[in-house]
């Protein structure tokens, strides 16, 4: 018996709920910060431009930590291969980030960098989460 017949058959469904845990989770941390930075008055009000290098980099470094913490989770509650449930996660974060600088930039709710940063730093992101869940992990998969 290989190794690949000890695998448990897929389940797409426990799939799409390690991948929708991970995704909530980004999701929900990083518009909870937003909103206590805002409220904090540590970031403009909303609808205003937000053009400070400060509050940027602020945004892009938790944006960047809660999207490993996501890919984290969608590769803890992964039925099996937990990097692939990780990377995509952080495919639809690249997606959806790209999107979103291609609809924002011309906006100029702030510097082009951020969004673009924002769609340069999703998979990196995604790919440690994944590694940290893997060295982590105390059963192998």
């Amino acid at each position: 018996m290989t190794n690949e017949t000890k695998l448990p058959p897929r389940q797409f469904g426990r799939s799409a709920i390690a991948i929708f845990i991970g995704f909530l989770a980004v999701v929900v941390l990083s518009l909870g910060t937003d909103q206590l930075m805002h409220s904090l008055d540590i970031y403009p009000p909303w609808g205003q431009p937000m053009n400070e290098t400060s509050d940027n980099l602020l945004a892009l470094t938790y944006r960047c930590v809660y999207g490993a913490l996501g890919s984290y989770l969608a590769a803890k509650f992964a039925p099996r291969n937990p990097m692939r449930h990780a990377l995509i996660l952080g495919g639809i974060g690249f997606v959806l980030s790209l999107l979103g600088a291609l609809a924002t930039i011309p906006l100029k709710l702030g510097p082009a960098w951020y969004p673009i940063s924002l769609v340069v730093t999703a998979l990196p992101c995604a790919w440690l989460g994944g590694a940290l869940q893997r060295k982590g992990q105390t059963t192998p998969r």
